[in-house]
């Protein structure tokens, strides 16, 4: 495999921007595990190998069981996970494919149980930012022995 360009390179104004999207969400309060979560699913979703294996890690790195970062794939199936937890990989899942069916109004409503408006918009710009980064890093061929 080879990395197709070096998008930090080319256009590092790009990259700011992604840094600043970064920034806002990780000083947002968001729980950092659960927005590892995030970029994790989101990650299976759009299968982007690198953002999988970088973001497994740093969960790793966090204390998190391997248990709960390898049946992220079957959160339903798996009594491993908070209601609020699965609250948030449920929008996660729904976001990521948007275009599929909108978001129904009773995940919305799960959702917002768990979290007030404000931390539902943070979770949408968390999910967002995560599917921007992985349409980046697959579109420029970045893959993890690319690190």
């Amino acid at each position: 495999m080879e990395v197709r360009l070096t998008h930090s390179q080319v256009n590092p104004e790009a990259l700011q921007t992604m840094l600043k999207l970064e920034g806002f969400i990780k000083s947002s309060g968001l729980d950092e595990k659960l927005y590892e979560f995030i970029k994790i699913r989101a990650s299976q979703i759009n299968g982007c190998a690198y953002c999988i294996d970088m973001h497994t890690r740093d969960l790793r790195n966090m204390g998190e069981t391997e248990q709960r970062i390898n049946l992220l794939t079957a959160w339903r199936e798996a009594p491993f996970y908070s209601d609020k937890e699965k609250a948030v990989l449920e929008l996660t899942e729904i976001v990521t494919r948007i275009s599929e069916n909108g978001l129904p109004q009773a995940v919305y409503e799960k959702v917002r149980e768990h979290f007030d408006e404000k931390e539902f918009v943070t979770l949408i710009m968390a999910i967002n930012t995560i599917n921007a980064w992985n349409r980046i890093a697959i579109s420029t061929g970045m893959f993890p022995a690319a690190r």
